[in-house]
């Protein structure tokens, strides 16, 4: 029995909360079993002894019912109660009260249900644990005789065995507890281990795989570049063609699974170094330029002259991201351009944000697709894209590593119309000369099915050795070098290789890595050290199916020249050795063999793209000359009348409107935009500027565009719609502060909180000279016009928490009614910052107008005011002689500065 108890208290599959509570369990009882003995041994009463034996049956009956109907939770609350509120109290009053062992027994069963229970039961237990004690204490000083009373001997009797058992009671429930918590700590490090030791073998399994395809890969590729090479039959070519397409597939493929595998395990890391950011931009024209030529799609290019000539970071790994990213916007597009643009924007003097943007007219994303773009194995659309190769990982490793290096992606998107994938990678600077304009011509060397190959160079003076334990490569390499008519030697092995080396002077070795015997690294080391060894100082490339930066890092600093992946291309390897060659033995090919064809690669004009455009909507009230000179755009709300649609101060004008209202009874109302046309207002500011914060009126205004702009802004990462909780002016006002942080330098993040800090800080409201179009626009009841217009009653509207309210009422004329709101609304509670007034009106004149002003400079010295006319769709709702004065109140925060 005890036995089997252990293997129980010890099944690791079981939960350990079950098994403390059975390990609990059994120690209680033996508790109260020995309370019961030492009760018969002390004399105690027989209620308290009966109490015991009852005690200990009930336990386990519940108990045993807790565990065959597998209710363990039940069952450890069920005994919670009976022991807080039942066995507690009894033994407190039938054992002697405080004198005897009744406290002892109170501490051993708070300690208890505090161990079988958790959560918030344990909470409410040990607090009804306090409460009891409490109680019985009390009960027990004001009305002793409940008490069964001890004798002064049966009570020190008492608690001394008490004591005796509640500690060993105590002691073996915290030993045993320590064991099993010990014995699952022991069992969480093994597995974790054993976890690790999985995905270090998981690792070691890729990368061997990776290594072990690339190398017949290599074959391939390289024997079937040169079938291409012979100018065989256009049935050949085309073959070949396809065969050099599926290689680079599958390869693509390996890589994607590789460097998954690596960020999942977190063993992916970066290798920082100084690049040359004009070569990198170039080197990826040049490869994406090819693909673009293939689909005959049109593909510009456009590198700010102002980028630094060298940044650090990780070069391969930037390339791949950019690479993924184009491959894709070329892959998902069939007719149209793919253009890539390239802006940089100082962090600090030593900090470079880099900007990448990829736009192409492709088949755009769906806005419900949005946010699961970057997961892995899953593509957007995918009935749509069945047909479309790739496995869904690409996008989810460019996240990853941009996540690695502190950078960012964001995307916007219309579907059928196109995507934008905007990349930023924030990188130390090593040059911070610019980089000037970039050449892209000779950038994109010509792949496509009329397959010609044109040699770069001969150097036929040059010596070359080739060191590599598979055969097939050597025959790769050799063939692949022909057209340059280098004298090229070929060994299986290091120590062949070191027999070549004593007595031949080679200008490039290029040397494996992974050989028996001697590997790639050893015997570089070996020719560099070789005692009358002919190649000391030539050039040792590591020629190795190993890829990745971490790779190439280790090569750099083991001391290898250069660095080249297989499998490898002929272009690739002339490259490699041209680099490493000595110049002068070296002949570079004619006019008449150029190699290069960039037909379909446009260097475009600078763009410039903003940072942060600041965008709003036509009933946003700001003067015109201000609109213009900090190029805020609006989009228009719609005029509607039984003539027509007009667009808000486009196609009809304020006094035009006010007109036509005042000569009609028909209805005249404003209507914001849908939708769709949020969403091609967005895609157009999108063009000039990489982030948008549009500023819409308060959502909870009557037509308000907010909630459709929200809708639209899903297709767009880099839109954000702030609810500006203002009409008019006030929604002016918040749009004018934009444009200032803006012009600061603060990051789109920061524009953003800083308005949704302030805009509670804007305050004012407009007085209407004549109720009867607030009536007809829908904004009061009819039956509120005819009693403001008996009283001569001004009403003034007010924004309170987004919300339109009556702020107060002005009676009198209007010119009465006027000065009473200016002197009311700029002596309000809440000081007015003086810095700046909005006055916002309807149709009234100039003189008007600068009585207005007057009104307010005698009240309050501000030191710039702005006077607009209100926008067609703001009048409709208010009519003419209505204005407005909105300003922001004083704070402890300056919200001008910098």
């Amino acid at each position: 029995m005890i036995k089997r108890f252990l293997r129980y208290l010890l099944n690791e599959k079981l939960d350990i909360q079950e098994r403390l509570f059975g390990l609990s369990t059994a120690i209680g009882m033996t508790g109260v079993a020995a309370a019961f003995v030492s009760g018969l041994i002390l004399g105690e009463s027989k209620a308290g002894l009966i109490y015991a034996v009852a005690s200990f049956f009930c336990y386990l009956v519940i108990v045993f019912l807790g565990y065959r109907f597998r209710r363990v939770n039940l069952a450890a609350k069920i005994i919670s109660v009976a022991i807080i509120f039942v066995f507690l109290p009894l033994t407190f009053f039938t054992s002697g009260g405080i004198y005897g062992g009744s406290p002892i027994w109170f501490l051993f069963g708070i300690i208890y249900v505090g161990m079988i229970m958790n959560g918030g039961s344990r909470i409410f237990f040990l607090l009804g644990g306090v409460i009891v004690t409490a109680v019985c204490w009390v009960v027990g000083k004001e009305h002793p005789e409940y008490i069964v009373q001890h004798t002064e001997n049966t009570a020190y009797s008492d608690a001394m065995w008490s004591l005796y058992i509640v500690c060993g009671v105590l002691l073996s429930l915290i030993i045993f507890q320590t064991y099993l918590y010990r014995r699952e700590n022991q069992r969480a490090a093994a597995q974790k281990k054993e976890i690790e030791e999985l995905g270090e073998a998981q690792n070691r399994f890729f990368s061997s795989i990776s290594h072990e395809i690339r190398t017949p890969i290599n074959t391939i590729i390289g024997l079937n570049e040169m079938i291409l090479r012979e100018n065989a039959s256009k049935e050949i070519n085309e073959d070949a063609v396809n065969i050099q397409t599926a290689g680079r597939m599958l390869l693509h493929l390996i890589n994607d699974i590789l460097d998954m595998s690596k960020i999942r395990s977190g063993q992916m890391q970066l290798t920082t170094m100084a690049y040359k950011t004009g070569d990198m931009i170039t080197d990826i024209v040049g490869m994406i330029s090819v693909k673009a030529k293939e689909k005959n799609l049109k593909f510009s290019a456009d590198v700010t002259p102002k980028l630094p000539a060298e940044l650090i970071g990780d070069e391969v790994r930037i390339k791949q991201i950019l690479i993924n990213i184009l491959n894709n916007a070329i892959k998902y597009t069939n007719d149209g351009f793919v253009s890539m643009s390239v802006q940089c924007a100082s962090l600090t003097d030593k900090r470079m944000n880099v900007i990448f943007a990829v736009t192409d007219t492709g088949i755009g994303i769906k806005k419900e697709s949005m946010p699961f773009l970057f997961n892995a194995y899953q593509r957007a659309d995918e009935e749509k894209n069945r047909y479309i190769e790739g496995t869904g990982l690409g996008l989810s490793i460019v996240k990853q590593l941009l996540d690695l290096m502190d950078g960012r992606i964001t995307v916007n998107s219309v579907y059928t119309k196109g995507s934008t994938f905007i990349v930023e990678i924030p990188q130390k600077v090593a040059d911070s000369s610019p980089v000037g304009e970039l050449d892209f011509e000779g950038s994109s060397v010509s792949r496509s099915r009329d397959y010609k190959y044109n040699r770069s160079f001969e150097a036929p003076e040059a010596k070359i050795l080739v060191c590599d334990d598979t055969a097939a490569n050597l025959i790769v390499v050799e063939k692949l070098l022909r057209p340059i008519h280098a004298d090229v030697t070929t060994v299986k092995s290091g120590a062949m290789a070191l027999e070549k080396t004593l007595d031949n002077h080679y200008h490039v070795i290029l040397m494996d890595h992974m050989m028996p015997e001697m590997d790639g690294i050893e015997c570089m080391h070996r020719i560099r050290n070789q005692t009358g060894g002919q190649c000391k100082d030539s050039k040792i490339v590591i020629f190795t199916a190993n890829a990745g930066s971490e790779h190439r890092a280790m090569y750099s600093e083991e001391g290898f020249d250069g660095y080249l992946v297989k499998p490898v291309t002929g272009s690739a390897l002339e490259a490699e050795l041209r680099k490493q060659l000595p110049r002068e033995i070296v002949l570079f090919a004619g006019d008449a063999e150029k190699i290069f064809d960039d037909g379909n690669v446009v260097a475009s004009m600078h763009s410039n793209k903003t940072l942060v455009s600041i965008t709003t909507e036509s009933v946003a009230d700001l003067p015109g000359d201000y609109k213009e000179k900090n190029k805020v755009s609006e989009i228009p709300y719609k005029v509607i009348t039984d003539r027509g649609i007009f667009r808000d101060g486009m196609e009809i004008e304020t006094r035009g409107a006010i007109s036509y209202m005042q000569s009609t009874d028909a209805n005249v109302y404003s209507q914001p935009p849908g939708v769709e046309e949020y969403e091609a207002f967005f895609a157009k500011q999108l063009e000039n500027s990489y982030n948008v914060i549009h500023i819409a009126l308060s959502s909870k205004i009557m037509k308000s565009g907010f909630e459709d702009a929200m809708e639209a802004s899903k297709a767009f990462d880099n839109v954000t719609v702030i609810d500006s909780q203002q009409v008019g002016g006030g929604h002016g006002l918040l749009v004018m502060m934009a444009c200032r942080l803006a012009d600061q330098g603060l990051s789109p993040r920061e524009i953003t909180e800083e308005l949704l800090r302030i805009r509670s800080r804007v305050v004012g409201g407009f007085i209407v000279d004549d109720a009867e179009y607030l009536v007809r626009a829908g904004q009061i009841p009819a039956r509120i016009y005819g009693f403001t217009r008996a009283f001569m009653i001004h009403p003034v509207i007010v924004m309170k928490k987004g919300r339109m309210k009556l702020g107060r009422v002005c009676f009198g004329t209007r010119e009465k009614a006027w000065e009473t709101h200016v002197r009311k609304a700029l002596k309000s509670r809440r000081r007015p910052d003086k810095r700046l007034l909005i006055i916002t009106h309807v149709g009234l004149t100039h003189r008007e107008i600068e009585s207005i002003r007057e009104a307010v400079l005698s009240v309050v010295k501000f030191e710039n005011i702005y006077v607009n006319q209100a926008s067609p769709a703001i009048a409709v709702n208010c009519g003419p002689g209505t204005f407005g004065l909105f300003c922001f109140t004083q704070d402890d925060v300056d919200i001008y500065k910098p």
